[in-house]
């Protein structure tokens, strides 16, 4: 007896295009964003970081309580750099608006001509957490296999300072300057998120070493092709026109700058009866090598003080009223070498449990004049 026909077949939608309708609508659904806060006037509250492509600065929403967010303000971007720092604004732009109700994700409040105002993603950022458990790196994956199915690829998150470990355990992710959203799982797609998987993985390696599966170390041991090209050619290019042309870089150098040019600063600066200590603390300049800081506990004012100072003088001075002391009255470089490297987060840290400090640090932090996010790397 001959076969009825069959009916058309009921395919799936074709894997290469996303997201669907039914996952950007419940993606929407736990977005928590509403006109009023949309509309909400900035409260500035903290500089957290300063560079030639915007200015990073934390704050609250008038109106709204509980709902930290922070501002990438690019109004004051430099003629030069404004088209490179728009250009990294549209794509953090477009990659929030992907992400938006992936839990570990921050929420676009708005964006306009002043630039990118989004959520306030609390946690710890992963150099300082270390996570060694295993459930924080299956939600970090968890998390990334979430973004793919939006179609996003963070190509950013080789920094640990991308990662934070949240308040509850769980993963986070910032920093969407580099991300990509795809419209099509093609071969460049998929590379990009192995590669955001691999670069997971050696945050695995350096934390949690034994957590690591026999597949995983396979996966950290074959960087893909596009990578290794990079590394070779693009790479290089970008650290040239970073460094060289718009003198910027991550910060490296070595030069003890204390030991060099401290003991003469120290005799001339104390040599002043107005002048009552001071502290020296290094930090990374934006282009290649070591800044000095000076901490000068006085009464003048910073013109004043630059005027008493020696050559070679400070790459940065800053007057204060009073120097952090332990109890035997040394200074508290713990603190002080935080502030001027601008790590406020290890630096919340170290105050959480000493609220003496704190209160003797706000306003060092509030005045500190290194707003650039650099480490120096010994």
């Amino acid at each position: 007896m001959p076969k009825s026909p069959r009916g058309p077949k009921r395919c799936r939608p074709p894997r290469h295009i996303f997201p669907s309708p039914r996952f950007a609508a419940k993606r929407r659904a736990m977005t928590r964003i509403t006109p009023d806060m949309a509309q909400a006037h900035f409260l500035p509250d903290t500089v957290h970081k300063r560079d030639i492509f915007s200015e990073t600065i934390s704050g609250e929403l008038e109106g709204v309580p509980d709902f930290p967010v922070v501002l990438r303000k690019l109004d004051g971007v430099p003629a030069y750099a404004r088209p490179i720092a728009w250009a990294l604004a549209r794509k953090e732009i477009r990659a929030l608006k992907a992400v938006q109700g992936i839990e570990g994700c921050p929420v676009l409040v708005r964006a306009d001509r002043t630039g990118l105002l989004r959520s306030w993603t609390r946690g710890t950022p992963l150099q300082l957490a270390k996570p060694a458990d295993a459930a924080w790196y299956r939600d970090a994956k968890r998390l990334l296999r979430e973004m793919r199915r939006a179609g996003v690829t963070h190509n950013d998150i080789a920094k640990p300072q991308n990662w934070l470990r949240t308040p509850e355990g769980r993963a986070a992710v910032i920093d969407f300057q580099l991300a990509s959203v795809h419209r099509r799982r093609g071969q460049l797609f998929r590379v990009m998120a192995r590669e955001d998987l691999r670069h997971l993985l050696k945050q695995k390696r350096a934390y949690a070493p034994d957590l690591l599966t026999p597949s995983e170390h396979r996966m950290l041991a074959q960087k893909a092709l596009p990578a290794r090209i990079w590394m070779a050619t693009g790479k290089r290019a970008y650290n040239f026109i970073t460094r060289r042309l718009m003198n910027w870089s991550d910060g490296e150098g070595t030069e003890d700058r204390i030991e060099r040019d401290g003991p003469t600063l120290r005799r001339a600066l104390l040599a002043h009866d107005q002048i009552r200590d001071l502290a020296l603390a290094t930090y990374a300049l934006p282009a290649h090598g070591v800044g000095l800081y000076a901490f000068v506990e006085t009464d003048l004012d910073a013109t004043a003080l630059a005027a008493l100072t020696p050559e070679p003088r400070p790459e940065l001075i800053q007057p204060v009223a009073a120097l952090p002391r332990h109890a035997d009255g040394s200074p508290r470089m713990d603190a002080l070498s935080l502030i001027a490297a601008n790590r406020l987060d290890e630096l919340a840290e170290l105050t959480a449990a000493d609220p003496a400090l704190a209160e003797t640090i706000a306003p060092i932090v509030a005045n500190r004049l290194n707003l650039t996010d650099r480490v120096l790397r010994r």
